[in-house]
C-alpha cells in the first residue's frame, strides 16, 4: 500500500531558525530518506513553499475567487511530504515515527485510496 506522510510544523517558528541549524535539520531529513530507501519504502518527497506564497481558489456561482494564503488559519502548516510503500498502517506508523519532523511538528499518515 502507498501512504502519504504529511509533515506539519509552525512555519513562522521555522523561518526564525538560523541557517546553520536548518542545514542540520535538513541533513536529518536526508538521513531519514536514506533509511526509507534502504527499507525499500521510499517513493518520493518534496517540501512546499510557505503558506504566505500560496493561493486558495474557489468557484462561486461560476466566478473564480482567488485568495492569498491558505483558507484556514492553523497553528501548524503543511510543509512537505514523504510518499512511502508499506504493507499496512502499523508499518507506516513505524516508519513515520523515524522521521525527524515528528520532533518539531506532527505527521498525518493517510493511505492512498
Amino acid at each position: 500500500m502507498k501512504f502519504l506522510l504529511m509533515l506539519f510544523a509552525d512555519e513562522k517558528v521555522g523561518s526564525t531558525i538560523p541557517p546553520e541549524q536548518m542545514t542540520g535539520f535538513m541533513g536529518q531529513m536526508r538521513a531519514y530518506q536514506e533509511t526509507l530507501e534502504k527499507a525499500g519504502a521510499f517513493i518520493s518527497t518534496a517540501g512546499l513553499t510557505p503558506t504566505w506564497d500560496a493561493k486558495t481558489i474557489k468557484l462561486d456561482q461560476g466566478e473564480l475567487k482567488v485568495h492569498d494564503g491558505p483558507y484556514a488559519e492553523t497553528r501548524e502548516q503543511f510543509g512537505g511530504y514523504f510518499m512511502i510503500e508499506a504493507p499496512d498502517m502499523d508499518k507506516a506508523i513505524e516508519l513515520a515515527a523515524l522521521c525527524p519532523a515528528a520532533t518539531w511538528g506532527s505527521i498525518e499518515i493517510r493511505a492512498l485510496a
